[in-house]
């Protein structure tokens, strides 16, 4: 299946890093050219020589930045078939008792209004590709979705909210006649640089390894190229059928209570 995206053209929110930036290499390996977004330009530069994928900096939350965004993606590949809205935060949450207005805002931003202005956006593009309105909107959601945390009210809500988004986009596409797909995923704990750098600073590595790990009941960490196989899945012709789906990756996690 290494050629499976030949001629199709992504677009991946927050791809420097983590699941994006494997979503970045898997659909990149498949074939497709990869127009990926952050802000972290350095770790972009190594990811594009890597793939030969594109960066443009950009910022999910900023409307008035994504004309010009799709502009550019228009003008250089003349389509875009495939969209992961990945792009999130969780820095500045709390329990909805001591989280501040500001931190709420700046999260829903991110993870609500980036992810409608990316499915909006992605629409706009897929309706104009030259074969016709076609394509594969893919969400990031996560299992915080049905597992919200206390002291992650922003996050667990704004990845809740996810779920309707998508369903109504996913609705909408289909009452419209168009081939437009759009589905959710949902990950449980992922092995990222991120989490490997909690585990490294922790005072004990070995516990705080098992912790993340025995936080599913299949007793590890999903690996972010599993979750980035899961993208290119759904992003594929081989999911044409599937739209307006939740497809859990979390290792059993939210499957029930596990029991005594």
């Amino acid at each position: 299946m290494s050629g499976r995206f030949h001629g199709k053209v992504a677009l991946i929110t927050g791809g420097t890093s983590g699941i994006g930036a494997g979503t970045v290499r898997r659909l990149a390996s498949e074939g497709a050219k990869v127009v990926f977004t952050g802000s972290n330009a350095a770790l972009a530069e190594v990811l594009s020589a890597e793939t030969g994928s594109e960066f443009i900096s950009h910022r999910v939350q900023e409307a008035a930045a994504w004309d010009g965004l799709m502009a550019e993606i228009a003008g250089r590949y003349g389509r875009l078939d495939i969209a992961f809205a990945n792009a999130g935060i969780e820095t500045g949450d709390s329990s909805v008792e001591d989280i501040t207005l500001d931190a709420w805002e700046r999260i829903m931003g991110v993870n609500l209004t980036g992810v409608m202005l990316t499915i909006q956006h992605a629409i706009r593009a897929m309706r104009a590709n030259p074969d016709g309105a076609a394509g594969s909107i893919i969400v990031n959601s996560s299992m915080s979705a049905y597992r919200p945390m206390g002291n992650f009210v922003a996050y667990s809500a704004s990845k809740g909210a996810l779920i309707a988004l998508t369903k109504s986009a996913a609705l909408h596409c289909a009452n419209q006649k168009t081939k437009i797909r759009v589905n959710s995923i949902h990950p449980g704990v992922v092995e990222t640089e991120m989490i490997r750098g909690v585990i490294d600073r922790s005072p004990d590595a070995a516990a705080a390894r098992a912790q993340f790990e025995g936080m599913a009941p299949i007793g590890r960490m999903a690996q972010v190229d599993e979750v980035a196989a899961l993208v290119a899945f759904l992003a594929s012709d081989e999911a044409g059928f599937i739209s307006g789906s939740e497809y859990g990756i979390d290792g059993a996690s939210t499957a029930g209570m596990m029991g005594v």
